[in-house]
């Protein structure tokens, strides 16, 4: 080889290896002009970002990120304050007016060129369209049953659009009691006077909704570079199953309050897994929308000297439970109910698997709801003493006709895929083996499945006997729980209770003035459901256990399900940047 040529193949040697270096290297660390970018996790894959679909906790976490409503619920007191709009009623409670703000805008994310444009005003139209959007039977919400309250609201979501004209249907669509008197101003008519109904408003499912881009793309308008949205943040990337991306929305309202400029969003379902790149510095943040610590490593980081400093445990307005189906056998049985439930210790499983100062739970609705009987130690007091359950739960299941289990059919407890509902079930599983002598089998579905299999219409076949759930509050009142959930109207009834005298005892409280005589409706409701019946087990009222790195200041969380205000969140930059060695 000639002295010239040796020369050309070294250099291309060298040229070779500094690309392969390149292509290798970590990332570039952060300019000053990246945006302020916050790393969190989803624990599953939002099953929709349609506000008039949603039903969990992730989808409304997302929803609160992208969509305004006209009230808001505050993140400490949790009462209804203005967002969109201020509000009168009249003096028999029955009409709300609702005076919008005319600065609000819809927005559209042209994710070819990386750009927010605006589209146009948020106005009162919008909201009559997104509310009768959610009413429509066509749609299928299966939160539409919160607003039965406005007048005409039950009579349409009710309705079968197959056996109605399209006049008839229409007219339907019409009779609803919401208008738009002008542009920035929305009447709401109720059947009957609900103090809570500006808290009802805070709900995803009474929205404005853009009539137009729905219309263009159908159920494909909430993806990336169709969507058109009005929150703080928009949605630049949603890889189902994998990955979620949000920017700063510059026409928001108040984007200069906004300090967050992006948030990255993996789907990862195994906590430990998340846990892990937690520890790693590569999230910020384990909570909502994933999930807190894992349940094993409880213990090591309260005694870590960092980790413990980065742990948060704050009161959370929701239960976990046990459900039933109580049309499928041998469920149907309310002496097998009784005995699977009083079965449960849960002190123990709080003790020793949860560790997260996490309250037993015997009714349904938490403490902090207003009309909750938590102190009515006549309702399941035996749920809350497992010596007392014990011998309750095998008085039951003999009189049930299974003495010692003996005969008893194999069933299956069903629930979503999930690290910690798994060790929950696992331990329960074992609470049944002993203290029942019932041996049952354990499934898990991914999570959009599994709600579509509980709806109350899916067919009892395709269900296991128990399943898994955990009701966090919309608004603070029993009516968001007993009068929302366990309703024969309900499409969140996936226990499938359906009680005369309950139904009555909800309704009338709904529309009772007397603050003890609607209590005591409640708490009437609360005895038919888990005292009598025991449709569900409770088992548990949350907390929420979050870890958080030292540079992130979280804005106080609602205790309330999914209502969590990213927006209103600090990270220090230059400090997370300093702790991944970016600098």
């Amino acid at each position: 080889m000639s002295s010239k040529l040796r020369w050309v193949w070294v250099l291309g040697v060298i040229v070779l290896v500094a690309m392969v270096v390149v292509a290798c290297a970590p990332a570039a660390a952060p300019t000053a002009e990246e945006p302020i970018t916050l790393d969190l996790h989803f624990g599953t894959d939002p099953p929709t970002l349609d506000p008039a679909l949603g039903s969990d906790t992730t989808s409304i976490w997302a929803d609160e990120q992208l969509y305004l409503a006209l009230t808001d619920l505050d993140d400490v007191t949790v009462e209804a304050i203005p967002e969109l709009a201020t509000w009168e009623v009249s003096a028999d409670g029955l009409v709300y007016t609702f005076s919008m703000r005319d600065d609000a805008k819809w927005v559209h994310y042209d994710i070819r060129i990386d750009t927010v444009e605006e589209v146009g005003p948020v106005t009162a139209h919008d909201v009559v369209y997104g509310t009768k959007r959610t009413l429509d039977p066509r749609t299928g919400s299966p939160y539409a049953y919160v607003l039965y309250l406005i007048e005409g609201g039950e009579d349409l979501n009710t309705a079968d659009p197959d056996e109605l004209s399209e006049e008839e249907l229409q007219a339907l669509i019409d009779g609803v009691g919401i208008k738009a008197l002008d542009d920035y101003t929305v009447e709401v008519t109720l059947t009957q006077s609900a103090a809570f109904f500006p808290a009802v408003a805070s709900m995803w499912v009474m929205r404005p909704m853009p009539q137009a881009t729905i219309e263009e793309f159908g159920e494909d308008w909430v993806m990336p570079g169709n969507l058109v949205s009005n929150g703080p943040y928009v949605l630049t990337e949603w890889s189902h199953g994998a990955m979620l991306r949000f920017k700063k929305n510059p026409y928001y309202y108040d984007a200069d309050q906004v300090q967050i400029e992006a948030i990255n969003g993996p789907v990862i379902m195994e906590t430990s897994t998340a846990f892990a790149l937690y520890e790693a510095g590569e999230l910020d943040i384990m909570a909502d929308p994933g999930w807190g610590v894992p349940l094993p490593d409880m213990d090591r980081v309260r005694a870590d000297p960092a980790l413990s400093k980065e742990l948060s445990i704050e009161p959370r307005l929701c239960t976990y439970y046990y459900g039933f189906v109580t049309t499928k056998p041998p469920f149907d049985n309310v002496l097998v109910r009784k005995a699977f439930a009083a079965a449960i210790d849960s002190q123990a499983l709080i003790d020793n698997v949860l560790k997260g100062g996490q309250l037993p739970a015997h009714t349904f609705a938490c403490p902090g709801i207003w009309g909750a009987p938590v102190d009515d130690m006549t309702i399941a007091p035996y749920l809350l003493d497992i010596a007392e359950g014990k011998a309750k739960a095998q008085e039951f299941l003999a009189e049930a006709g299974y003495p010692n289990c003996e005969g008893f059919p194999e069933v299956i407890l069903m629930h979503n895929i999930s690290e910690g509902h798994a060790l929950i079930a696992q331990a329960i599983q074992e609470m049944w083996r002993e203290n029942l002598g019932c041996t049952v089998k354990i499934e898990t579905m991914e999570w959009s499945a599994y709600l579509n299999m509980l709806l109350p219409d899916s067919p009892d076949e395709d269900k296991p006997q128990i399943y898994r759930l955990g009701w966090c509050a919309d608004y603070p009142d029993e009516a968001n729980w007993v009068g929302d959930v366990f309703n024969s109207k309900s499409t969140q009834n996936y226990a499938k209770f359906f009680n005369d005298e309950f139904d009555a005892a909800v309704e009338e409280a709904l529309g009772e003035q007397d603050l003890e005589k609607r209590a005591a409706l409640y708490n009437r409701a609360e005895h038919l459901l888990i005292d009598e019946n025991m449709a569900i087990a409770p088992i548990y009222y949350y907390t929420r256990v979050n870890m958080f790195k030292p540079y992130l200041t979280e804005h106080p969380v609602n205790p309330a399900g999914g209502t969590v205000h990213m927006d209103k969140w600090v990270l220090d930059w230059e400090a997370k940047k300093a702790a991944l060695g970016l600098e």
